[in-house]
C-alpha cells in the first residue's frame, strides 16, 4: 500500500512525484512532447521557448497556419508579421493546454515593457483570440515582465478586466512587493538567473543550495506573501540545477525545465518541504509600503535585480525579433 501524501517525503515515488505531492509543478517548455511525458499541470512559454520549438520540423504546421492567418488579417508585410506572431503564440497555447488541464502562459511582447497601454491592448487581444478558439480566460495567464509600467497593466487586466496575469523576469523584493500590492495571480522569480548575476559578481563561484542567492530570495518572497495573506501565488523559475527545486519544494508552483524534469523523474531521493504557509506565519516580518517613487528608488539600490531585468527584457526582445524574421521569411 502506497504511502500517503506528507508534509515530508513519499518514499516510495520518484522525486519528481513526491514535489507535486506539495508544490504544482508547471512545464517551462515550448516542446509538446515534454508535456506528454512530464505531465505537469500549468505550461510556461516565452519567445525563447517559441523560437526554439518553431525551428524543429514537427511544429511546422502550427507556423503555416499563423502565416496564413497573418497574410488574412495584414494590411503590410509589418502588420502581416505582427498578427502572424500573436498567432503562432495563440496556436501553441492551444495545443498546449491540450495537454496539460491547467493554464498556459503567453508572454506579451518585451519591447511593450514600459507601455501599460500597449501591455493591456495585446494582453485583451491576446484573450479574445484564445476565446476565438474556445478556450476560457481562466486557463490562461498573461505574461509580463516586472516594470512599474508591467505592473501597472497586470493591476488594471486583474481589476477591470478580470485577466490573470503571470509577472515575469522579477529578480527583487521590491518587485515582489509591487505585484502583490497589484493583486496579480501569479509572480515568477528567477531562481538561476540571480545567481548566475552573483557567480558573475563576485568572488564566490559556488554555493550549497540552501545559501544560493535564488533559493533565499524566492523563500523570502514567498514568507512575506504568506505572513501578510496576499493572495498573488508564487511560482520558482529559471533554474541552474536540481538542487535548487529540491530547496524550494513547498513553493505554490515551480516551472521547470525538461532536463530538470527528467533527472527529478528517474531519482527516488526523498523530497523534503522546505516552505509552508504554517512556517511562512511564524516569521518575524515588517510589511512594506511602496509607492512608484519607492520602488523606482528600491530598483535603483537593487543592482543585481535592475541589470537582470534589463538584461531579460532585451533578450526576450531579441528573440521576439528573430520569430519575427523567421515568420517574414515564409510570409514572402
Amino acid at each position: 500500500m502506497s504511502e500517503s501524501p506528507s508534509k515530508k517525503s513519499r518514499m516510495a515515488d520518484t522525486s519528481l512525484e513526491q514535489l507535486k505531492a506539495m508544490t504544482v509543478v508547471v512545464a517551462d517548455t515550448g516542446d509538446f512532447e515534454a508535456m506528454k511525458k512530464y505531465k505537469p499541470t500549468d505550461a510556461t512559454t516565452n519567445p525563447s521557448l517559441i523560437l526554439q520549438a518553431a525551428n524543429m520540423s514537427q511544429y511546422a504546421p502550427l507556423i503555416d497556419q499563423a502565416v496564413e492567418y497573418g497574410k488574412e488579417k495584414g494590411s503590410n508585410s509589418s502588420d502581416q508579421v505582427s498578427q502572424a506572431m500573436d498567432k503562432l503564440f495563440v496556436l501553441f497555447g492551444c495545443e498546449i493546454l491540450k495537454i496539460v488541464p491547467g493554464r498556459v502562459s503567453i508572454e506579451v511582447d518585451a519591447r511593450l515593457s514600459f507601455d501599460t497601454a500597449a501591455s493591456v491592448a495585446k494582453a485583451r487581444k491576446f484573450v479574445s483570440m484564445f476565446e476565438g478558439e474556445g478556450i476560457d480566460k481562466e486557463r490562461i495567464l498573461i505574461k509580463l515582465a516586472s516594470t512599474w509600467e508591467g505592473i501597472q497593466a497586470a493591476k488594471e487586466l486583474e481589476e477591470e478586466h478580470g485577466i490573470h496575469c503571470n509577472l515575469t523576469l522579477l529578480f527583487g523584493f521590491a518587485q515582489a512587493v509591487a505585484c502583490a500590492e497589484a493583486g496579480v495571480t501569479l509572480i515568477s522569480p528567477f531562481v538561476g538567473r540571480i545567481l548566475d548575476w552573483y557567480v558573475a559578481s563576485t568572488g564566490q563561484k559556488s554555493y550549497e543550495s540552501h545559501e544560493d542567492p535564488g533559493v533565499k530570495s524566492v523563500s523570502r518572497i514567498y514568507n512575506y506573501y504568506k505572513k501578510f495573506g496576499y493572495k498573488t501565488v508564487v511560482m520558482g523559475a529559471s533554474f541552474r540545477n536540481a538542487g535548487e527545486i529540491r530547496e524550494l519544494a513547498g513553493c505554490d508552483l515551480l516551472t521547470i525545465g525538461p532536463k530538470f524534469l527528467e533527472e527529478l523523474q528517474n531519482s527516488t531521493k526523498p523530497i523534503t518541504q522546505h516552505l509552508s504557509e504554517a512556517s511562512a506565519k511564524k516569521h518575524d516580518l515588517e510589511k512594506v509600503e511602496l509607492t512608484e517613487t519607492k520602488f523606482r528608488w528600491e530598483m535603483n539600490e537593487d543592482q543585481m535585480a535592475t541589470e537582470k531585468l534589463s538584461e531579460g527584457i532585451r533578450k526576450f526582445a531579441q528573440d521576439a525579433v528573430k520569430l519575427e524574421k523567421l515568420l517574414l521569411d515564409r510570409l514572402k
